[in-house]
């Protein structure tokens, strides 16, 4: 191939790349008015890749309804205990993490349900300012479009409890043997200190700490009142 012909391609390959990457960005934000109609079951990036290779999940979707008021007590104490009051981002929490990092200091977490959910459904796993990024806007688009019982409702129906483990419902199944409708309030502690790590937190083999963890969150939980008026007014 002659070298002008070959140097004419690479604009062109250019701007190829260039749509697709828009592209990508822009779907999640099509993607999030579709994922407001209730008879829409999600699928998160995450499920998306163990097709691709070839591994297969478990996912068993249930409405907010058939979820014990237990698990969704202790996941919001748990992961996001102002879930009901902020707008996707917490910004009270975002700023003191913003700080402490202008410091040098060790960053703790500032990430809320309606985040985490952004990120399941639209982005991948591990740290980095361009994941945090993306999932900033998205999750401030999902909270302003979704209803919070919708957000909970995803969130908990795309979340990663094990390996291959999707949802509560095939959480509950596969650690107590039991419904996510049945949980009981130990249980729904347990699965709620495990989100954030399931791979080494297993929440049907408890250790110590994570049973200490999981005894705080249900105080928590049955003293929750106020903080979950927005899913059980």
């Amino acid at each position: 191939m002659p070298r002008r012909q070959q140097a004419g391609m690479l604009p062109h390959m250019v701007r190829r790349v260039a749509q697709v990457l828009v592209a990508l960005l822009v779907l999640p934000y099509l993607l999030i008015p579709v994922y407001a109609l209730p008879f829409t079951r999600p699928v998160s990036t995450l499920m998306l890749s163990e097709l691709f290779l070839l591994r297969g999940y478990d996912r068993r979707w249930v409405d907010l309804d058939e979820i014990s008021p237990n698990l969704v007590r202790a996941v919001m104490m748990s992961e996001d205990g102002q879930f009901c009051f902020h707008n996707g981002v917490d910004w009270r929490q975002m700023r003191g993490v913003v700080q402490d990092a202008m410091e040098g200091e060790s960053t703790r977490g500032a990430s809320t349900i309606p985040m985490q959910t952004a990120k399941n459904l639209f982005l991948w796993n591990g740290r980095s300012f361009l994941r945090k990024g993306l999932e900033m806007p998205l999750a401030l688009a999902s909270d302003f479009v979704w209803s919070k019982r919708r957000l909970m409702e995803i969130y908990l129906n795309i979340a990663e409890w094990g390996p291959g483990i999707y949802g509560i419902e095939a959480a509950a199944q596969h650690y107590f043997k039991t419904s996510a409708a049945r949980l009981s309030p130990t249980q729904a502690s347990l699965l709620a200190v495990a989100l954030p790590n399931p791979f080494t937190r297993i929440a049907s083999k408890p250790g110590r700490g994570m049973r200490r963890l999981a005894a705080i969150i249900d105080r928590r939980a049955k003293n929750s009142g106020e903080y979950i008026k927005c899913i059980y007014d």
